[in-house]
C-alpha cells in the first residue's frame, strides 16, 4: 500500500486542531491563531522536529516509523480505532495481539494530567518509559529527548546508566530479578514483538548479570515499596511507589507519594515548585 500523505496530512491537522492546550498540560497563554494545539507544541510533546511534523502535515514526508506514530497518537489522544486509522494512513503493520501494547490512551493521559502534585512514570511491558508527567520528570530527571534505547528502565539498570534513583545492594538484587522475570514473561506473550526481542538480544550482549539471570529463570521476589532519589537540589527524597496496572493494557504506572506532613512531603513541595529548574 502507498502511503495516504493527503489523508495522513489532513488527518493529523485535523485531530492537533481539538487538543486544547489545557489538555495537553500547557499554558494557554495569549491570542491563539489555531483553536487547539500550535504545531511547535505537537512537536515538542512528541520528541520531533516542527521541521519533520511540517512536512508530515503537509504530505510531504516519507513512511513515518511506528515508534513517531505511537507518539503522535498520545500527544493527539487519540482512540484506539484512530490510532489503527493512523498506522493506516502511515503504511505502518498496526500493533497486533503478538506485540506489546504501547499506547496511551486518552484515559491514561486524563491521569497524568490531573495528578499534577503527584509524579506518575508510565512503563510498557518492557520497561520502556512511554511518558511521565512534569513532577516525574523533575524527580527523576527528563529523559525524554534521549534515544529510545536509553529511556528504557531494563537497559539503563543492566548497562549501568547513571541516574538519580538510589537503592542498596539487596534492592539492586531485587530489583534486577524483578526485571528479568518481566521481560521473560513479557517474552513469551508477545512473540512477534521486534523491538523486546532485540532489547532481550541487546541486554545479553551487554550484560553478563542479565544474561545469567535470564538462563536460570529465577522467579520475582518482593521488592521494597518505597524508592530514593538524589536530587541535585533538594538531596535524598524517599518516597512510597505503588505499580498500577491499566486495564485491557500492558501500561503500568508507577506512582510516587509521600505521607502528609512527613519531610518527603515538604520535598514534593519543594520539587514542584523547582520543576526542572537547575541551579549552579
Amino acid at each position: 500500500m502507498v502511503v495516504n500523505s493527503s489523508e495522513l496530512a489532513s488527518s493529523l491537522r485535523a485531530w492537533r486542531d481539538r487538543v486544547s492546550p489545557g489538555e495537553a498540560g500547557l499554558v494557554a497563554g495569549g491570542r491563539r491563531r489555531v483553536p487547539g494545539l500550535r504545531r511547535q507544541e505537537v512537536a515538542q510533546l512528541a520528541g520531533l522536529s516542527v521541521e519533520y511534523l511540517a512536512r508530515l502535515e503537509q504530505g510531504r514526508a516519507g513512511h513515518p516509523s511506528a515508534s513517531v506514530l505511537l507518539s503522535l497518537a498520545r500527544v493527539l489522544r487519540l482512540s484506539d480505532q484512530e490510532r489503527v486509522h493512523l498506522f493506516r494512513l502511515g503504511d505502518q503493520a498496526e500493533p497486533l495481539s503478538g506485540q506489546v501494547k504501547r499506547h496511551i490512551t486518552p484515559s491514561v493521559q486524563r491521569i497524568l494530567d490531573r495528578l499534577t502534585d503527584t509524579p506518575v512514570t508510565v512503563v510498557d511491558a518492557s520497561w520502556h518509559c512511554v511518558t511521565s508527567n512534569a513532577l516525574a520528570y523533575a524527580l527523576t530527571g527528563d529523559t525524554s529527548a534521549l534515544p529510545l534505547r536509553e529511556q528504557n528502565l531494563a537497559w539503563i539498570i543492566f548497562t549501568h546508566r547513571s541516574t538519580r534513583y538510589v537503592r542498596t545492594e539487596e534492592e539492586e538484587r531485587l530489583l534486577r530479578l524483578e526485571v528479568v522475570a518481566d521481560l521473560r514473561e513479557a517474552w513469551v506473550r508477545y512473540p512477534e514483538d521486534t523491538e523486546l526481542r532485540e532489547l532481550v538480544a541487546d541486554l545479553k550482549e551487554a550484560s553478563d548479570d542479565f544474561a545469567d539471570l535470564w538462563e536460570r529463570r529465577l522467579p520475582p521476589q518482593p521488592a521494597p515499596g518505597h524508592r530514593t532519589f538524589l536530587h541535585p537540589e533538594i538531596g535524598p527524597i524517599t518516597l512510597d511507589a505503588d505499580f498500577l496496572t491499566v486495564r485491557d493494557s500492558d501500561l503500568r504506572l508507577i506512582v510516587y507519594t509521600a505521607a502528609p506532613g512527613t519531610e518527603a512531603a515538604g520535598q514534593l513541595d519543594l520539587l514542584a515548585t523547582i520543576g526542572l529548574q537547575q541551579f549552579s
